[in-house]
């Protein structure tokens, strides 16, 4: 199948970030599947993160379908170029129809990516994980395959302006191997398994990053445990509750 739009949008990407001379560090991409359906799972910490869990499926000539919710499909740029390149979008009121598309996609041998902290992380740690990703590897019968990106939120994040000034950003990705989804197991205990090994694979590509802050006007992209500013999950919470 002609892909019109998805693989023009690629190239732009890729134009752009080396534009920017991001340094883009990626281990893992052979545990992408080459053929067959699969569910990539990923942390979430910057508006950009599906371009970059994208290009992590690129070495092994995969195109990855996203869930995204639905304003973004709704807007008169982005619309419809979510739409061109056949992501899938979700209505939290309706979000049956969300996972019916997603599982369609699967069974038809496709890679449907998922967030499934759902809403950007802004202590750059680990949120809880909805049992979606699981319940639908589970039902389609294909893999979890997780990932863990760093760095992307000093791009451009919640809560902070656009960086896309030429600056050298790293960027480290890492892809794990894939996890069944046995359908006779409970989502919740495989959605356990997924976040401790994206976990895991979150603490490698922080100690893989080149960088660290420059001075204490450069600590905002730090977790609170690793020595930064971020808010803390605590604080977070606390934030999102009086708001």
């Amino acid at each position: 199948m002609a892909e019109l739009v998805y693989r023009p949008v690629v190239g732009a990407a890729k134009t752009f970030f080396k534009a920017l001379d991001l340094k883009i560090d990626c281990k893992g991409s052979e545990n992408i599947p080459r053929a067959g359906g699969a569910v990539l799972v990923s942390n979430h910490i910057s508006y950009l993160d599906f371009i970059f869990d994208g290009l992590a499926a690129l070495p092994q000539k995969r195109l990855v379908r996203f869930m995204a919710k639905e304003s973004v499909f709704r807007h008169k740029i982005s619309g419809p170029l979510m739409r061109g390149m056949k992501h899938i979008p979700v209505d939290r009121k309706q979000g049956e129809t969300a996972y019916a598309h997603a599982l369609e996609s699967l069974r038809s041998g496709e890679i449907v990516g998922v967030f499934p902290e759902a809403t950007i992380s802004q202590s750059f740690t680990l949120k809880s994980f909805k049992s979606g990703a699981a319940r639908l590897a589970q039902e389609a019968g294909v893999p979890l395959i997780p990932m863990a990106l760093w760095g992307t939120q000093r791009l451009w994040t919640k809560g902070h302006p656009r960086n896309f000034k030429r600056q050298h950003i790293p960027i480290t990705i890492r892809v794990g191997e894939g996890i069944e989804a046995p359908k006779d197991q409970y989502a919740g205990a495989i959605t356990r398994r997924l976040r401790e090994r994206c976990q895991e694979l979150l603490e490698a590509a922080q100690r893989a990053y080149p960088v660290r802050p420059k001075g204490t006007d450069d600590t905002w992209w730090m977790p609170a445990h690793l020595g930064g500013t971020a808010p803390t999950p605590a604080e977070v919470r606390a934030a999102e509750a009086a708001g």
